[in-house]
């Protein structure tokens, strides 16, 4: 792997700052490292990895496994808050009779291990993950403890849209009534009801492959699956018959809108559902989480949003809600009216990114640029950035950019080019390829989500549960090193983590391959120059214009140059003749003044 800079530049004279937008008073002078892990594969030492093996067969994380030195290793890395993906208990091929827990239907569960988002009892946790099933929850509140003695906050899913087939709650505490448990399934929609139903029709399971695309059936799935009415599917399928690429394993929960009487809504009274999924949010604020990433949340209303996110603030003020959304133009909406702290950015930087990282030929910086554009007014300090996560293709898979490497630049700006929370997917800082055919997960550049499995290059990291790396090849080594040069700074930068941004216009200096901006506060300055290009070397001066300079309220002509992530000085430059950077191809030169 070549060496990867990246050009920052501290200008250390006063400044008058832009005008106040309307996010500000709520934006603090932090900004959150989100390391996303699903305990399932985090600490799993098991190689073996066998096409839909079982548990036993290919091996799973515990919660007890992530102990204090992981934890430890996580901090190092510059990470704030631990995201726990799959989390709360999904239904599941693996049998859990003999401690109480009802079995699920195979013919609804993808994957040997089933999905994390079909969730099957929302006031308990995933047996797989618990080394003592039947202590299973203490050994998650212990997880949380350690987590938060290492200085570290506690995120886990909320997934209020849609629950497995085969929802049934154990573990419920006294009064609370199952979902569905009072529903008039004569009716397709009544306010009152949890579900939406199809009287009159049966639940069909879906044919055709259930392996990612591998020819294979399970000889568990006898296509017998039971269900009349059938429920409405997660994702909005009102059909009986929901497909293969569907979520056919989930079931659309009714927040009050009647979906096919174009989206009516009965919202007063309260909905049931409301109601229920506030105690649950409760139920986990109370074991010590302190934040939700609320799985597809422009599913669910607005309004509900609205009305549940400010009163669980009463109890935690400082409880994180981030949401999955894909509809930008109501990104303002989910967090000026809804409530949401953060939103994700998939459909507006990352795919701007991605595009370039693969050398696309629609890949230019002028999507970065539009984007700044569009989210002007602050919207861009309340993104969640990140160039993986578990629905997002592995940056070092033969699908993406094959080289982990070329998304350094990328990376580069996903980290520094707002205020808002970046995110790291475990194995991402060691180029995690996400190879192999694991069984529903199949063969698509991803991590499995669905199926029991080892990752091979995180496992050189994890080195049989010492979490040191000792097993890494050199080139492993650098990448997580910058991931970790680059997330501290990022955190401790404070023109990086609460500054504004200035774009820097270079025609004739930089090519649509190529991006530079300033990220200022205070006595700080910090300017990012990124090139996308494989071929092109940056070999130039950044001219600041007047305009510039006198936002910047730079009174001296000469600045001092200062490498953030290296610590090696440059001696002095006269700003008003440039500002001289070589930045390699797929780099992001780190200089600094």
């Amino acid at each position: 792997m070549k060496r990867a800079f990246l050009l920052v530049i501290t200008l250390v004279t006063g400044l008058s700052g832009f005008a106040q937008n309307r996010f500000s008073e709520e934006v603090k002078d932090h900004k959150l490292i989100v390391y996303q892990l699903l305990p399932r594969y985090f600490t799993n030492t098991n190689t073996t990895n066998k096409f839909y093996g079982s548990m036993e067969e290919n091996g799973v994380g515990k919660f007890n496994d992530i102990n204090e030195k992981a934890l430890q290793e996580l901090k190092k890395l510059g990470v704030s808050h631990v995201w726990y993906t799959g989390i709360i208990e999904h239904a599941t091929m693996t049998d859990y009779t003999a401690y109480g827990i009802k079995m699920d239907d195979p013919d609804v569960v993808k994957g040997r291990a089933g999905s994390p988002y079909a969730i099957k009892d929302y006031y308990d946790v995933d047996p797989d993950l618990a080394v003592d099933v039947k202590n299973r929850m203490a050994e998650f509140e212990n997880l949380v403890n350690r987590t938060h003695q290492q200085g570290l906050k506690v995120i886990i899913d909320f997934i209020p849209n849609h629950v497995a087939r085969s929802y049934h709650s154990d573990v419920k505490p006294a009064g609370v009534i199952d979902l569905g448990t009072q529903d008039d399934q004569t009716k397709a929609y009544l306010p009152s009801n949890d579900f939406y139903y199809l009287p009159g029709k049966s639940f069909v399971v879906p044919t055709g492959t259930d392996a990612g695309g591998a020819n294979f059936k399970h000889p568990l799935k006898d296509g017998k699956f039971d269900e009349n009415p059938a429920k409405v599917t997660g994702n909005n399928v009102f059909s009986e018959k929901p497909g293969i690429d569907d979520w056919y394993e989930t079931m659309k929960l009714n927040y009050g809108w009647d979906l096919q009487d174009g989206g009516k809504a009965y919202f007063e009274p309260v909905p049931p559902v409301w109601l229920k999924m506030k105690d649950i949010l409760s139920f986990w604020v109370k074991k010590g989480v302190d934040g939700f990433r609320c799985d597809v949340a422009q599913f669910v209303p607005v309004e509900f949003w609205h009305w549940v996110i400010p009163e669980l603030k009463k109890t935690n003020p400082k409880l994180v809600f981030i949401a999955e959304a894909y509809d930008a133009s109501q990104y303002a909406k989910y967090i000026s009216y809804g409530g949401f702290d953060y939103m994700y950015d998939k459909v507006g930087l990352y795919d701007a990114l991605k595009r370039l990282i693969k050398d696309e030929p629609t890949g230019t910086v002028n999507d970065i640029k539009s984007l700044v554009k569009e989210q002007d007014g602050g919207l861009s300090n309340r993104m969640l950035r990140f160039l993986e996560n578990h629905d997002e293709e592995r940056i070092a898979s033969k699908g993406f950019a094959g080289d982990p490497q070329l998304a350094i630049p990328a990376m580069v700006v996903t980290a520094t080019l707002s205020s808002g929370p970046v995110m790291l997917y475990y194995g991402q800082e060691v180029g995690e390829q996400g190879a192999g055919v694991e069984g529903f997960g199949g063969d698509d550049n991803r991590t499995t989500i669905f199926d029991y499995w080892g990752n091979p290059q995180h496992q050189q990291w994890l080195n049989g549960g010492k979490f040191d790396g000792g097993q890494l090849s050199p080139d492993q080594q650098k990448l997580r090193s910058f991931y970790q040069q680059l997330l501290n700074l990022t955190a401790n930068n404070r023109a990086i983590r609460s500054g504004k941004l200035i774009e820097i216009n270079a025609p004739g200096s930089l090519t649509s391959k190529q991006y530079a901006y300033i990220r200022y506060q205070g006595q700080q300055r910090v300017l990012v120059v990124a090139n996308f290009d494989r071929k092109q070397t940056i070999d130039t001066r950044i001219t600041l214009p007047k305009s510039v300079l006198k936002e910047l309220n730079s009174r001296k002509k000469s600045a001092l140059l200062n490498d953030l992530m290296t610590g090696k000085s440059y001696g002095s430059v006269d700003l008003t003749k440039g500002i001289p950077v070589k930045v390699l191809p797929a780099e992001a030169l780190i200089l600094s003044f």
